[in-house]
């Protein structure tokens, strides 16, 4: 994640999201693993929240976080929403590095029931070359072992010139364990991954309900 992506029409998606799913499973905490990367020269993170149809909560949030760019302002999403779960940084600002994945990964939050979002600037590893702005297999595989079976990981995945249902069927096949199911909008999709099926096929019938409501698709 970078600072310049703050509050963009991504960004509205993902709290909409998150905070909707959250909540719907009654957790009380919502994880996020920042994995911060240096801004750039790009005009990435420059589209509008409203873009995505989200509550006019998380619209007023996401503007907020564009004008402030503060990290720090994540933590208030449940109090925007009038949710009853806390947001934790791990890590906060820390950036992410190849060479120290394994400390960054480590003391995941001891809560049983937690959502963990994991926000990497493009997703997956893909099969070739992979760099600071992914989240590798072996990183999924350090978090699961952390992690209780009611748990949830949520990992940001970013459109790679194939549908999101074949992409989503070649991150099972490299997953070395857990049960996996994913929900996504334009270019951006959220895969969950879970140790128990029972907690992924939970989260299935909540993103089913989301669909209802928003411009998504589940698979």
């Amino acid at each position: 994640m970078k600072l310049q992506y703050l509050g963009d029409s991504r960004d509205s998606f993902k709290w909409d999201y998150h905070d909707y799913l959250t909540t719907a499973l009654g957790y009380p905490l919502l994880n996020v693993v920042l994995m911060m990367t240096p801004d750039d020269s790009t005009n990435d993170g420059a589209t509008d929240p409203d873009i995505f149809p989200a509550r006019p909560e998380i619209i007023g949030f996401c503007r907020d976080l564009k004008n402030s760019k503060d990290i720090q302002m994540i933590r208030h999403l449940p109090s925007r929403t009038c949710s009853n779960y806390t947001v934790v940084l791990h890590r906060e600002s820390t950036r992410i590095m190849n060479t120290k994945r394994m400390e960054y990964f480590a003391d995941i939050a001891n809560e049983s029931r937690q959502v963990l979002f994991l926000d990497p600037d493009n997703g997956f590893e893909p099969e070739k070359k992979y760099s600071n702005k992914h989240v590798l297999y072996s990183d999924i595989e350090t978090v699961l072992q952390q992690i209780s079976e009611q748990d949830i990981i949520s990992v940001f995945q970013y459109f790679r010139r194939r549908s999101f249902a074949n992409d989503l069927m070649c991150i099972r096949q490299r997953l070395m364990s857990g049960h996996s199911t994913a929900v996504y909008w334009h270019s951006l999709m959220f895969v969950a991954i879970s140790k128990s099926r029972e907690t992924i096929d939970n989260v299935l019938t909540l993103n089913r309900q989301y669909s209802q409501n928003r411009p998504v698709c589940i698979l």
